[in-house]
């Protein structure tokens, strides 16, 4: 008793038949094998960006390689074909400025339509709705056609400006205010705040997990975004990490180790943010207010 062990209360009588403790070794055995299936793909990423280019191609290839060559860091980095630390320094400004922009405009968006009284809200929040049936290559080279217009080509701010409004963050945010309670806005209306004052005051800071679920989103689609990014970036000054990934494939010789090494590094920040994060992502998708 004094071990300080927990102790697990069952019910007078209980006892595991053979048939539950089979079925819970077949889950965690299950679960296991679940675990390995998905973490297989990172460690070829971190066996093959730390191996030898004979090591991968070899045809006695290993699962373990005899030596982990730790210096394949040194030379991705140092590549002169590909600014490896520029272009991650770009992909973080977009993703993040992206990030705060569709927090702040759709979330001003998603209140307006959901909470400020106007006849044609339900029109406009249509046509909202109607752009996310658009195929994206529908407004593809419109956008291009202005981004270009604007002299913004191989410029952050065509990269960032473009994603700063998302109609799919705007649904979410007035699916979610919709069920916020409406006693918290009436207690700051008696207080004698505006919708401004309302929304900044006592909507957001009582929505931070659901604003933290939306960042999650927005980072990873803004982060892994590669299409657009390879129009617009033509210099390599302004390319993002997806566009350098890619020129290890049109490379007149490819390096493999450096592009799994590359890769590797690619979604390390994706990994920080999701495990920082992923708490609020839960809860945060549990408070959207769709119902099923």
């Amino acid at each position: 008793m004094g071990d300080g062990a927990p102790h697990v209360h069952r019910p007078v009588g209980y006892h595991r038949t053979p048939a539950g403790v089979i079925g819970s070794v077949a889950r965690y055995l299950a679960l296991a094998v679940a675990a390995v299936l998905f973490l297989l793909p990172f460690y070829l990423l971190v066996r093959n960006g730390l191996a030898t280019e004979r090591e991968i191609t070899a045809p006695d290839w290993q699962l373990v390689p005899e030596t982990w060559h730790w210096e394949n860091f040194a030379e991705l980095f140092g590549d002169p074909a590909v600014p490896m630390v520029r272009s991650l320094v770009n992909s973080v400004v977009v993703a993040v400025l992206q990030t705060l922009g569709q927090l702040f405009f759709c979330s001003l968006a998603g209140y307006g339509l959901a909470r400020i009284p106007y006849r044609h809200a339900n029109k406009v929040f249509y046509a909202v709705v109607a752009t996310l049936m658009i195929p994206a290559a529908v407004t593809f080279v419109p956008s291009f056609v202005v981004v270009s217009t604007l002299g913004w080509l191989s410029d952050l701010r065509g990269l960032v400006i473009p994603g700063l409004f998302s109609g799919f963050t705007t649904f979410l945010f007035r699916q979610y205010f919709l069920n916020f309670p409406r006693e918290l806005e009436e207690a700051a209306r008696i207080d004698g705040l505006g919708h401004w004052g309302t929304y900044w005051r006592v909507v957001v800071p009582n929505s931070l997990n659901f604003f933290a679920a939306l960042a999650v989103i927005s980072f990873i689609g803004s982060w892994n975004a590669f299409l657009w990014p390879l129009v617009i970036a033509q210099d390599e000054s302004s390319w993002t990490i997806q566009v350098a990934l890619s020129t290890f494939l049109t490379a007149q010789r490819i390096n493999v180790h450096e592009l799994f090494l590359a890769a590797l590094v690619s979604i390390l920040p994706l990994v920080l943010v999701f495990v920082a994060l992923q708490r609020y992502l839960v809860r945060g998708v549990t408070e959207t207010g769709i119902k099923g």
